[in-house]
Parts: C-alpha cells; sequence; structure tokens
C-alpha cells in the first residue's frame, strides 16, 4: 500500500503543475477539472517521476474510495461541477456508515455554532464546529485524502474521499498534516484547527457531499452527542429538496437586496444614520467589524 501512497503523491504532484497553471486563467473556487488519475500516472510512465509503472482503470477502481462513483481521482479540485450537476436517478440509494458507532469520529470536540441552511441570506453548505488554533481536528470516516490545499475562501482546507462515496471537508485550519493520496483512519489527525480563508473566529467549517451535492451533516451525526444517528443513511431526491428549495429563496432574496457604493468619507457610523440600520447590523449583513476600515467601491448591504 505504501507504493500505491507513492504512486498517487505522484499523480498529485503532477496534477498540481498542470491545474497550478490552468487555475490562474479561473476565478471559480477549486480552479479547473481535472484528469483521471490513471491517465495522470500513464502521463508519466516515460519520465523519472513513475518510471515503468502503469496504472490502469482497474487500479484505480481496486486502490481508490468510491471510484465507481466518481470514475475521476482529482487532487485539485474541491467540488467538481460535473458532478454536481448530475441528475440523482436512484430512488433510494442505502450508504454503510460503519458496522459499530465507535466507527465514526466527531472532527473536533467543540459545539455547534452555525448550522446548514441559509446565513445572512446565503447557503451555508456545511456547519461551525467550534474549536481555538492548533486544536487537533480529525477524519470522521476511513477513507483516502483527495484534496489538502490552500484556498481562498476554504483556507487550509482537506477533502477526504470515503469507500461508500461520502466526501468530508475541513476547512480554515491552521495547519495541513496530510497531503493527497494519504489513507486515513476514523480519528486520525488531518491538521490543526485555525482561522484561515474568509473566516472571523477560530473554527470549523465542516461539509459532508455525496457526487459533490452537499448534504446537512446533522442528518447523519448527532453534532451534541457526537455520534452517529445510524449505522446506514439513505440517500434519495428528497435529500437534496431541502438545499434546492433554500438555493431558489436565497436567488429571490438577492434580487431585493440594497446597497450603498462606499466614497471618499464614508463611515458605518455614517451609513447607519443614513439608512436608518445600527452599526451592528450592518456588521453582521455585511461579515465585517465595527473597527473595519471602508474602501472606495466597497459595497456594502444596508437592508
Amino acid at each position: 500500500m505504501k507504493k500505491v501512497h507513492h504512486l498517487l503523491l505522484a499523480a498529485a504532484l503532477i496534477h498540481g503543475a498542470v491545474c497550478a497553471r490552468a487555475q490562474e486563467e479561473s476565478h471559480d473556487i477549486g480552479g479547473p477539472e481535472g484528469l483521471d488519475i490513471f491517465e495522470e500516472l500513464n502521463e508519466g510512465e516515460s519520465t523519472d517521476v513513475l518510471p515503468s509503472t502503469v496504472w490502469d482503470v482497474n487500479d484505480s477502481l481496486t486502490f481508490i474510495p468510491g471510484y465507481d462513483v466518481y470514475c475521476h481521482w482529482n487532487t485539485d479540485v474541491l467540488f467538481d461541477r460535473a458532478n454536481a450537476s448530475r441528475r440523482f436517478d436512484h430512488d433510494t440509494l442505502k450508504l454503510f456508515l460503519g458496522q459499530h458507532d465507535c466507527d465514526l469520529s466527531m472532527p473536533c470536540t467543540g459545539g455547534l455554532t452555525s448550522g446548514y441552511g441559509m446565513r445572512r441570506g446565503r447557503m451555508h453548505y456545511g456547519v461551525d464546529l467550534d474549536l481555538e488554533t492548533g486544536d487537533p481536528v480529525m477524519v470522521a470516516f476511513p477513507g483516502m485524502v483527495r484534496v489538502s490545499k490552500f484556498n481562498k475562501t476554504f483556507g487550509n482546507v482537506v477533502v477526504v474521499r470515503h469507500y461508500n462515496g461520502l466526501e468530508t471537508v475541513y476547512a480554515h485550519l491552521s495547519k495541513r498534516l496530510v497531503e493527497p493520496g494519504t489513507l486515513v483512519e476514523s480519528g486520525d489527525t488531518l491538521g490543526l484547527g485555525g482561522n484561515t480563508g474568509r473566516s472571523y473566529g477560530s473554527h470549523l467549517h465542516f461539509e459532508v457531499r455525496f457526487l459533490d451535492q452537499p448534504i446537512d451533516p446533522a442528518l447523519i451525526f448527532d453534532l451534541k452527542n457526537g455520534s452517529l444517528k445510524a449505522l446506514e443513511f439513505d440517500i434519495h431526491k428528497g435529500t437534496f429538496a431541502n438545499m434546492a428549495a433554500a438555493k431558489a429563496a436565497a436567488q429571490k432574496a438577492q434580487g431585493s437586496r440594497k446597497y450603498h457604493v462606499v466614497r471618499s468619507g464614508d463611515t458605518l457610523f455614517a451609513l447607519s444614520r443614513r439608512y436608518g440600520v445600527r452599526v451592528s447590523d450592518l456588521c453582521r449583513i455585511n461579515g465585517i467589524s465595527e473597527r473595519s476600515t471602508l474602501s472606495i467601491g466597497q459595497r456594502i448591504r444596508y437592508n
């Protein structure tokens, strides 16, 4: 298995170099679509990185968790837009989460600070769990690290694919301790908690996804007690219905928002008096601090 790990790491290095160049031309979070791992490895067959190594699709199916579900292994893109747009054709798909309750580890010991769903007029696709910078962040289920990188929104982020096809996301870490291709067991430390990326205080942003579609973690985990709700989880069209309805509501709300474009001399206090909105409310809906300095041209929402 060490050989497989080294091959996956080599593939990640090759793929990372390709995607880094392509990502310069993309403004989407996660960058461009990726190649299959067996294509990456076969491309490197004639190089010094992977001498006389041929990796085919059967190897991918054998060694890569959930490869039969995703049919790719991308070590750079956080969320595959092609997968997210796929129609879910199953009436019900039963996923086995473990044989015992102890097969789960909560990512951290802190309580829930923000749930899944609408938040400040936008969808929050995961849950926020309380922690202090430097606290260990642990993987929920056994699997393999697919992504370990820095992202401008998620900061230091790790994505793990599990054997049943679920993927879990761990964001805003202060430090990452694993690389793509690392095999992990439930409870293994992925990194240290932090406040990196678009974050306003130390916490863990935790997501659960299937075919890159977000699932409310509270459907799977008892977040208060730190345990599985059941050893099996049924995925069906209704699983994603709430998310679709919330997105539609967010788009509708987006059209009714009102903004002020900051000009020279504008302050939060002046905007508060002008629009009759408390400074604290302006800060809350814009995700800024009362000590924040406004920039000319910045859009401040006031309703």
